[in-house]
């Protein structure tokens, strides 16, 4: 028989999970209204050849079309999205600025396709100034990576329509952005920490404690020495002021570091009038921070005991079979097999993303660069693991008796149809779960750069043409962790549930472990990048917890089954939403 299920358990574990949820979204709203003394409101604004853009709007308690207030147009960098920016809104809210952050175009609820308008800078800054409740004559920019020439593009856009700009983790002379003078862009603050992953491209240097001495910033600061960390250079009152901070972290630690924020809010409090004169030390965005993942956590918990309960339901209890028994790997093959499973997506992490790119070019089809980039990394490792799997089924297991049945693949189509089914509301009752808490909320399900949100429409659409390559994937993944790589003790019995998880995700999430500490290791020691590709080994990150998650599911639901396929449905529809609803859409739609 099929692990046995324990209702009282199950419905307890639930109620955990939706707990966890409700505190974690209270917490998290209670910390980005500053206890309620700010108001959130979702914005959509129609910018530049109709694009409907989209932002959350900060308004501060007291702030109205008689008391206007300064304004912050706060714009996240690439592949993120207008949550991206809490931690600078939460604080600039806090000290009583009017602020919007921004989805660039082509993310989040903004119309694709991304780049375009000026990444949707101008539309943002021309919104901001419309408002009755912001002085128009005081506003300030703020951006992150590519956010930072969104807030370029504005500030060449209009040149006269703000005080001063903080670029962090950014620079001037970007694609789309003008060159930087002595004069412009006016009072600009450079963040750019230490171990900044693009400091080559930003500034030229090999590393970010280099940047100082980029003749590219030197000459935005007017000097022909290198620029001192601190310093000021030029004048506030004319528009002329230069100064660079440079936190301890890497680019996407930006987000989270009270270093990097409090550099920005200082630099906001010494250029525009107004605000409360709030420390820039004393912050709270933090804990926010901890209730979305807090929610997260809930979030990924609830998979669980809504798929058991549904398993108990008539229509879907005959999906419940005896675990078979395990024809998998043994002793010195289990290692080969292991090794061989790290190895390989190790190797092609950064070759077929890139390839992919090359090979299926942004479309009406697959509209997601980096999507479409991840998407053939996965079939592509796929398709490698399912041909060892079968020349090692056929060259040495089945001589052992091993079938379909011992795999944990035997099907039919209506049991296949009745499993798909069965992930498909697991999927949507926790969407509605997500959907309620952007709804009541205004919060999404994060920890830095893991991020779970609602989609539009158009991400729906989306994520249908990337669902059929990632559930290859996810079927062949289950296959080798449920069939080959399958323990069991010197008894026979099977581990013990959590063991099978922790093996199954090592797995999955060393390759990835890797690879991260081969490049990190070495830039935290003062060294650029030894492999390069900072953008994607920034997105590699998230795919230490998310692959994690991954083993979780199709360990849990192939204990419950005896098969592979509930666990993979459940973590193609899952992951597919993830990373469709986080990535920039570079086609026009």
């Amino acid at each position: 028989m099929s692990e046995p299920i324990n209702s009282r358990r199950l419905w307890l574990i639930l109620l955990i999970a939706l707990l966890l949820v409700l505190i974690g979204s209270a917490l998290a709203s209670y910390v980005q209204t500053a206890g309620g003394t700010v108001e959130i409101k979702d914005v959509r604004f129609i910018g530049t050849n109709g694009t409907q853009m989209s932002a959350l709007l900060y308004i501060p308690a007291g702030v109205t079309a008689e008391t206007p207030a300064p304004g912050i147009l706060a714009i996240h960098g690439y592949i993120n999205s207008r949550e991206t920016q809490d931690g600078f809104a939460i604080e600039f809210a806090r000290r009583g600025y009017v602020v919007l952050a921004l989805d660039q175009t082509g993310h989040g609820f903004s119309d694709p396709p991304a780049f375009a308008n000026g990444f949707g800078g101008p539309d943002g800054l021309r919104y901001l100034r419309s408002l009755d409740i912001v002085d128009p004559n005081n506003i300030g920019l703020e951006g992150h990576s590519m956010g930072g020439w969104a807030s370029l593009a504005a500030a060449a856009t209009y040149p006269d329509d703000y005080r001063s700009l903080v670029l962090e983790g950014s620079s001037t002379g970007a694609p789309f952005a003008a060159d930087g003078t002595a004069e412009w862009p006016r009072n600009l603050a450079v963040v750019f920490s230490e171990w900044d992953e693009f400091s080559g491209l930003m500034w030229g240097t090999e590393t970010g404690a280099q940047v100082g001495s980029s003749a590219k910033l030197m000459s935005v600061f007017s000097t022909t020495e290198p620029v001192v960390v601190g310093q000021l250079y030029g004048s506030i009152a004319d528009g002329t002021a230069r100064q660079l901070y440079i936190p301890r972290g890497t680019h996407p630690n930006d987000h989270i570091s009270t270093e990097a924020i409090g550099y920005a809010i200082d630099w906001m409090q010494q250029t525009l009038e107004g605000g409360n004169g709030l420390a820039p030390s004393d912050q709270i965005w933090y804990w926010k921070e901890i209730g979305t993942f807090v929610a997260f956590i809930g979030l990924v918990l609830f998979l669980f005991p809504v798929g058991g309960l549904l398993l108990q339901l008539p229509y879907f209890g005959t999906l419940r079979q005896a675990v078979p028994a395990l024809k998998g790997a043994t002793g010195v093959g289990w290692w080969v097999a292991a090794a061989i499973s790290v190895v390989i997506p190790a190797l092609t992490f950064f070759w077929l993303q890139n390839q992919g790119n090359q090979w299926i070019p942004a479309s009406a089809f697959f509209p997601q660069t980096i999507t479409t980039g991840i998407m053939v990394w996965a079939v592509g490792n796929g398709l490698i693991a399912l041909i060892l799997f079968l020349v090692w089924h056929f060259a040495l297991n089945r001589s052992s008796g091993a079938t379909a049945q011992n795999y944990g693949v035997t099907w039919s189509v209506g049991k296949l149809l009745k499993a798909a089914l069965l992930a498909i509301s697991v999927i949507a009752l926790a969407y509605a779960v997500v959907a309620l808490v952007d709804w009541v909320f205004k919060t999404d399900f994060r920890l830095w750069v893991l991020a779970l949100k609602p989609m539009s429409f158009l991400h729906f659409h989306i994520m249908l043409a990337y669902l059929i390559p990632f559930a290859f994937f996810f079927v062949v993944s289950s296959l080798v962790l449920q069939a080959q790589m399958r323990q069991t003790r010197p008894d026979g019995s099977p581990v013990s549930l959590w063991r099978a998880i922790l093996v199954n995700a090592a797995i999955l999430t060393v390759p990835i472990i890797v690879m991260l500490l081969i490049q990190y290791l070495p830039l935290m020691a003062g060294n650029p990048l030894p492999l390069g590709e900072p953008l994607l080994t920034i997105v590699g990150i998230q795919f230490v917890p998310l692959l994690f998650i991954v083993a979780a599911i199709s360990t849990y639901f192939f204990r419950k089954t005896g098969t592979i396929w509930v666990g993979a449905f459940i973590n193609a529809l899952f992951v597919t939403w993830y990373i469709v609803a986080g990535q920039a859409i570079q086609f026009p739609l």
